[in-house]
C-alpha cells in the first residue's frame, strides 16, 4: 500500500485490533498498531480490502473531535 509522499507501508505482518467500543453488532473497525507515525485503519467485516492510513496526529484529532461530540470511533 501506497500513500502520501511516496511511503510505502507493508499492512502484511500487523496486528490487528477491534476498536475498543465495538458494539459486536458487526459494525466495527479495526487499527493496526505498531506502525510507527500511522494509523492504520480498515473495516471488521471485509478485511481482504485496503486498509485506509491515517498520519498519527490525523487520528488524533479525529478521535478528540468523536469524543466531544458523544460519538466514539
Amino acid at each position: 500500500m501506497t500513500i502520501d509522499k511516496g511511503t510505502d507501508v507493508n499492512l502484511a505482518r500487523a496486528t490487528w485490533r477491534k476498536s475498543s467500543y465495538s458494539q459486536g453488532n458487526g459494525a466495527c473497525i479495526e487499527v493496526a498498531d505498531g506502525v510507527p507515525s500511522l494509523v492504520p485503519v480498515r473495516d471488521s467485516k471485509d478485511t481482504a480490502r485496503a486498509a485506509l492510513v491515517f498520519p498519527s496526529a490525523a487520528w488524533s484529532a479525529f478521535v478528540a473531535a468523536a469524543s466531544e461530540s458523544g460519538t466514539q470511533p
